[in-house]
C-alpha cells in the first residue's frame, strides 16, 4: 500500500503561502527578488533550470515564460499540488528533499535556483553535494538568502537612537549557527510555524567548498518598501538603502585538480 506523504511544517501554511505570492501586493519575492534574480539569470532559450525547494511553483513559471525547460522540487507535498494546478504541463515537478534527488541524472541542469529555501534547510552539506551531482560542468548555482549578516531570527532588529535621529540594525548574535521556530503567524495561539537555521558567511562558503564549489559572484538586494511621511521617514528609508535584507550567491564547479 503506498503511503500518504507526511505532512511538513511548510505543508501546514501552504495556501496562505500561495496567496502570500500570488497576490498583487508588493511582496519581496515580486518586487526585490524575481526582477533581480531574473537579470542575474539572464535565461536562454531551451535551458534547462531547476528550481529547488520550489514551494508552490512562482518562479518556476516565471523561469519557463523565458523558454527555460524547468523542473521542480519541493518536500511538501501541499505546496507541489498547488504548483502543478497553477503550471503549465511542462514544468515537471517532483516531491522530494533537497538532499535526495532520485529523479535527477547526473549533470542534468544548466543552473539550480534556491530561494529563501537554503536557510530552512538543516544538511546543508549534503543538499550542496547532491546540487553538484545534478549541475553540469559549467552550471551555476544561485542561492538567495536573508542576509546572514543582517537578519538573524530572534537575534536582529531594528533600532532608533533619538540623540543622532538615526535608524540603525542591532545584531545581537551572528557566528554561531542556531535553530529557530518561526510562528508563520504571528500573534496566533498554537498556529503553524517552521524552523530556520541561521549561518554565517563562512559557514556557506566552506560548505561550498567542500563539496566542490567556489563563489563567483555576490550581490546584496535591498528592500523596496518607502516609510510613509513622519519624523522617520527620512532615517528609515536612509537605512533601507545602506542595509541590505537579501544575499545573493552564484557557485560554479571547482575544475579538477590534476
Amino acid at each position: 500500500m503506498r503511503r500518504k506523504p507526511k505532512t511538513t511544517s511548510w505543508g501546514r501554511v501552504a495556501d496562505w503561502y500561495d496567496v502570500y505570492l500570488e497576490g498583487e501586493g508588493g511582496s519581496y519575492q515580486r518586487q526585490v527578488i524575481l526582477p533581480n534574480l531574473l537579470r542575474v539569470l539572464n535565461i536562454s532559450r531551451g535551458e534547462k533550470v531547476f528550481d529547488l525547494a520550489c514551494g508552490q511553483g512562482f518562479f518556476a513559471r516565471e523561469f519557463a515564460k523565458l523558454g527555460a525547460k524547468v523542473s521542480g522540487t519541493d518536500i511538501s507535498p501541499e505546496l507541489i499540488e498547488i504548483a502543478r494546478k497553477r503550471s503549465p504541463a511542462d514544468i515537471a515537478f517532483y516531491v522530494a528533499p533537497a538532499h535526495k534527488l532520485s529523479f535527477a541524472r547526473n549533470g542534468e541542469f544548466d543552473a539550480v535556483i534556491a530561494v529563501f529555501a537554503l536557510q530552512n534547510m538543516e544538511n546543508l552539506s549534503e543538499v550542496f553535494m547532491e546540487v553538484r551531482r545534478v549541475l553540469v560542468v559549467g552550471g551555476r548555482f544561485i542561492m538567495v538568502l536573508n542576509h546572514p549578516a543582517f537578519r538573524i531570527p530572534k537575534r536582529s532588529s531594528w533600532g532608533w537612537d533619538e540623540k543622532n535621529r538615526t535608524q540603525y540594525r542591532r545584531v545581537d548574535r551572528y557566528l554561531s549557527s542556531e535553530k529557530s521556530a518561526i510562528a508563520m503567524h504571528p500573534g496566533e495561539e498554537n498556529g503553524a510555524q517552521t524552523f530556520s537555521y541561521h549561518r554565517s558567511l563562512q559557514d556557506f562558503f566552506k560548505a561550498l567548498a567542500k563539496n566542490g564549489f567556489a563563489v563567483s559572484r555576490l550581490e546584496e538586494w535591498i528592500s523596496h518598501k518607502k516609510s510613509e511621511r513622519g519624523p522617520r521617514q527620512v532615517a528609515e528609508d536612509t537605512a533601507r538603502k545602506e542595509i541590505p535584507l537579501f544575499l545573493m550567491l552564484e557557485a560554479k564547479i571547482l575544475p579538477l585538480k590534476k
